[in-house]
């Protein structure tokens, strides 16, 4: 999933905003946690959502057939078992008096339907369906979904996967009920859910308010009377708030404070690995950056970076240099790739590339951009790192901020970017396949760079294909090799969780992927 400072002007708006929001409870409000969001870029559908802001509610709002713990491991939800027949179909049996929250009931023609529709108008992540028999993109019907009874339904993939399952508790799999297949956007201000929450209230580009959801049948019960994602447009002003107990948790402390954040929160913090990576993207129709050329200006401009120096010296060791395109915590991870050595600072080398292709294609002119999003902790490396290029390769490269993320994704959704963009993969299921074939396959909605290579994608399909996890790596790291060659993104760090929490609540863990698990604080 793609997701997240400003001058103190804007830190001191945002900081009045939590505080007014903190204290407007009118005396008869829930005693919500108060927790971190950003503006969803669109609404709040399972099957449109791909970025961090919508993700982190969409989440809470609905239920999968199996959902991830703390710890990345896979657990029933939704399902009460998922059987392999043969070698390729799996026969899904739901749990009993499943509902939405509205009473109405979730069964097999809710997953059925929703996935159906999902292909057949091409959403975002209908990319996540192409394992099933039948896909194509905009199909009516997937060939391989059938209706068995009320309760169970059967799904034929076109190979054997044996991963398959573990790939159900992300979000392009949830159900809907058919009131919202009849309206969709209407559906997505106000959806009605089958998750550990509902919603309350959206106010947009304030804040978003869920409630625990009586109608929920899993295991995730809420352990808080329900959560306030509180919109910030500066994680500066979200830490003062943290700190004056205005807000109650908060997974991205900013890098002006890691010198600072445990001395300041003693034992109400936690530092850990997770399962996301931060990178740039560069366009592939970007002028001097497409065909061989923008091989070799990627592979110069990524050499010109000194990820440890950034690192240590503005994230104070919280963050790991990247050496490939997934994440140290995953099974298969190999920081010693053939190509890796793209990624390491080689100023001479990235000299003596940028010359080349300046004498056979062209100078390069102007401005590059390294272009960010405001709401999140990205001002200081994209200046660091467009410093680096300027000083090595001697051109101007400058830091560009967008207001939001909101509008920065929009922006570059919508039309080419030049330069370089901000993206990072924040992983929906604990697995290399999930960094790489959503981000890099030909066409999927997350190929932000617009990477096109067969041979990247046959090795994906054969990964997916695997016989055990072991297999599967070797293949996806092979796919990696191409990647690192090609470098259609600029890997730059393994960010940890550098979270912490207010003296209000209690029981907060950050996930395997980064969040904090919601549904488990609890608020005094």
């Amino acid at each position: 999933m793609k997701k997240l400072i400003a001058g103190l002007s804007a830190s001191t708006l945002v900081l009045g905003l939590a505080a007014c929001i903190a204290g407007d409870s009118g005396g008869s409000e829930a005693n919500y946690v108060r927790v971190l969001g950003t503006e969803p870029q669109q609404g709040l559908i399972p099957g449109m959502t791909n970025e961090n802001g919508g993700g982190r509610v969409v989440d809470m709002l609905f239920s999968g057939l199996v959902y991830y713990d703390a710890d990345g491991k896979v657990h029933n939800e939704m399902a009460e078992s998922i059987d392999l027949e043969g070698d390729r179909t799996y026969r899904v049996h739901l749990k009993p008096d499943l509902a939405f929250s509205d009473g109405s009931p979730v069964n097999a023609e809710s997953f059925v339907d929703t996935w159906n529709f999902a292909v057949a108008n091409e959403q975002l992540n209908e990319s996540f369906f192409s394992s099933i028999l039948g896909y194509e993109p905009g199909v009516d019907k997937l060939e391989g979904l059938k209706v068995i009874d009320d309760r169970t339904f059967s799904i034929e993939l076109t190979q054997p996967e044996s991963d398959f399952p573990t790939r159900l508790g992300y979000n392009a799999y949830f159900p809907l009920p058919p009131a919202a297949l009849e309206d969709m956007d209407g559906f997505g201000e106000t959806p009605v859910s089958n998750g550990p929450y509902k919603i309350v209230s959206w106010d947009h580009n304030r804040s978003l308010k869920i409630e625990p959801n009586p109608e929920y049948g899993g295991e995730r019960v809420a352990q808080n009377e329900g959560l306030e994602y509180v919109f910030y447009s500066d994680t500066d002003a979200a830490y003062m708030d943290l700190l004056a107990n205005n807000l109650d948790v908060l997974e991205a402390i900013p890098s002006a404070s890691f010198g600072s954040y445990q001395q300041d929160l003693g034992t109400r913090s936690e530092t850990k690995p997770a399962a996301t990576y931060l990178e740039m993207s560069i366009h592939e129709e970007t002028p001097h950056f497409s065909g061989e050329e923008g091989k070799i200006r990627r592979k110069a401009v990524s050499m010109a970076i000194d990820r440890p120096a950034i690192a240590e010296t503005i994230f104070n060791g919280t963050r790991t240099p990247a050496r490939e395109f997934t994440s140290p915590v995953l099974e298969g991870y190999d920081p010693n790739l053939p190509g890796s050595e793209n990624l390491d600072f080689n100023p001479s080398e990235a000299q003596r590339l940028w010359q080349e292709a300046d004498e056979t294609y062209g100078a390069f002119a102007g401005e590059f951009p390294i272009n960010y999003n405001v709401d999140g902790d990205n001002k200081d490396w994209a200046d660091a790192v467009a410093n680096n290029i300027s000083n090595t390769l001697g051109i101007q490269a400058i830091g560009n901020p967008f207001p939001d993320f909101k509008s920065f994704r929009d922006a570059y959704r919508t039309e080419r970017m030049d330069g370089a963009y901000r993206t990072a993969w924040l992983a929906d299921y604990p697995s290399m396949g999930n960094f790489l074939g959503p981000n890099f396959t030909t066409g999927v909605a997350s190929n932000d760079s617009k990477y096109a290579n067969p041979e990247f994608d046959r090795l994906i399909v054969e990964a997916n294909g695997a016989q055990d996890a072991a297999q599967a790596a070797r293949l996806y790291n092979q796919a990696q090799e191409l990647l690192l060659r090609d470098l259609p993104a600029i890997p730059l760090f393994y960010p940890n969780v550098v979270g912490g929490w207010s003296e209000n609540v209690d029981n907060v863990e950050f996930s395997w992927k980064s969040l904090p698990v919601y549904y488990n604080i609890t608020k005094q």
